[in-house]
């Protein structure tokens, strides 16, 4: 039964992840005005944040039992997003509100970088599964 539910909540995790990063900010842009489509996601990024934290910590737990290495990986995920939600995009609205276009570029480039790098370590965890 845990092994059950570390494995479905890495892969909600991994899901979520991939759907918001690569699904949900995309089809804002596509269908509304950018002004509207920033704003919407400005709002939607804490909520995000605290998915991927209380999901990889949940996960980080589960896994704990019956692979180490799981679980750190799981928990690693959990405690790098607390400054991304905390301290990076804080400053990321910062940068946009003052239009300091390359130091948002240059933030952003990093919440992505660090959100893939979230994916790539859930998806090598459930593809260690197969």
């Amino acid at each position: 039964m845990i092994l059950s539910l570390a494995v479905l909540s890495t892969a909600l995790l991994f899901g979520g992840m991939t759907l918001y990063a690569f699904g949900f900010a995309a089809f804002l842009f596509a269908s509304l005005p950018a002004e509207t489509a920033g704003a919407t996601l400005r709002r939607a990024f804490p909520w995000f944040y605290t998915f991927v934290m209380a999901t990889s910590a949940a996960a980080a737990l589960l896994w704990w039992p019956r692979d180490a290495v799981f679980a750190a990986v799981m928990a690693a995920v959990a405690v790098t997003t607390v400054p991304l939600r905390q301290l990076l995009m804080p400053a990321i609205n910062r940068a946009t509100d003052t239009g300091l276009r390359q130091r948002f570029k240059w933030l952003h480039g990093l919440s992505v970088a660090v959100t893939l790098g979230h994916i790539a370590a859930t998806g090598w965890l459930l593809s260690q599964l197969a």
